[in-house]
């Protein structure tokens, strides 16, 4: 397979999603400009080259996996057996380790799904001990594109040895428009009552209520007014980094959050099986590294919508579980649905 293969869908209302196997990272979203007639607005924030793509951000609309977010201090026991995986954020465990599944070249076949207007199947397999993981585990991830307009990512994973396995898609979103500068304008919906605070940078096991805080975020609110604030939780990142509690019952699909660019009439909806949405407004960005167009990703140049299991779920009982066992099927689907107006 060549590297620098990439794979399109697109559906009968002029929207494309592109897409690479390494790390089977999203590269664009095109969306119709309604402002300017014939013309796209990639709403996507990336690279202008595929070889950027590989030589950049390590988490860029790609999968995250095997295990997505972090495990504190890399440190979990399942069924009274102990493993240490590797800290590659601060003291703790992020995103499946240093070469997760962002870094991996994954299998690309077309398929066909009924109803929709195109689809591949991307399969991976991770072997026993892969970043320190047990069980040889094996993982396709269906995308797929309808015609009303709902960008569908099916997962499923199978492992030989019990294991735990969080996945998720990580695209860094911009409805304004790549490299149109801070999502400070954009209105954030989450569908959730409770969220998780962090502590030591992981979930500390309590599960709060938004009522009252700025977490609040069942009614749109601009993303600029949620992060402008004195509270606690903001303060440790100085933006949202945060995993909102879905409020649906776990593993039914279920609506999850909106983002929405006023200004333009573009906006995404998230819907999912999984229980938790991780809401990051990249703040970590610092103009440092080009984008698309020449344009240097700045700090709250986009928003990442991120549903998954919640973090830390192997050390935290409260939380639903994320082992998976022999002759179970892991199955999550993500859905990213576009709109403009």
């Amino acid at each position: 397979m060549s590297e620098t293969k990439t794979y399109q869908l697109s559906n009968k209302n002029g929207l494309t999603i592109e897409f690479m196997p390494r790390g089977a990272k999203v590269i664009s979203v095109q969306l119709p400009d309604t402002q300017n007639p014939g013309k796209t607005v990639d709403v996507m924030i990336g690279y202008d080259t595929v070889q950027e793509a590989i030589d950049g951000d390590a988490y860029i609309g790609a999968i995250c996996g095997r295990f997505a977010n972090r495990i504190a201090k890399g440190h979990f026991v399942l069924d009274g057996k102990e493993y240490q995986l590797a800290l590659n954020d601060g003291q703790n465990h992020l995103h499946g380790g240093p070469t997760g599944f962002n870094s991996r070249d994954w299998n690309v076949k077309e398929t066909k799904i009924a109803g929709r207007a195109g689809a591949y199947e991307l399969t991976l397999h991770s072997p026993d001990g892969d970043e320190n993981y047990p069980g040889n585990l094996d993982v396709k991830a269906t995308y797929s594109l309808s015609d009303d307009n709902e960008f569908i990512i099916d997962f499923e994973a199978t492992t030989d040895k019990p294991t735990v396995i969080n996945l998720t898609s990580h695209p860094y979103l911009n409805m304004r428009g790549a490299g149109s500068g801070p999502v400070f304008g954009h209105q954030i919906e989450v569908n959730a009552k409770q969220f998780t605070p962090i502590a030591d940078g992981v979930p500390s096991g309590e599960i709060r209520n938004v009522e009252g805080t700025p977490m609040d975020l069942r009614k749109p609110v601009k993303i600029g007014d949620a992060i402008n604030t004195p509270y606690e939780q903001i303060q440790l990142f100085k933006g949202f980094d945060h995993n909102w509690i879905i409020d649906k019952p776990v593993g039914e699909m279920g609506f999850c959050g909106r983002v929405t660019d006023p200004e333009s009439g573009r906006f995404v909806e998230v819907y999912s099986t999984q229980p938790g949405l991780q809401v990051y407004t990249a703040m970590h960005f610092n103009s440092s590294q080009t984008g698309k167009g020449g344009i240097p990703f700045c700090s709250y140049c986009a928003v990442a919508l991120e549903p998954q299991g919640i973090p830390d779920a192997p050390n935290k009982p409260m939380f639903p579980s994320a082992v998976l066992r022999p002759g179970e099927v892991y199955r999550q689907t993500l859905v990213y649905k576009f709109g403009w107006e």
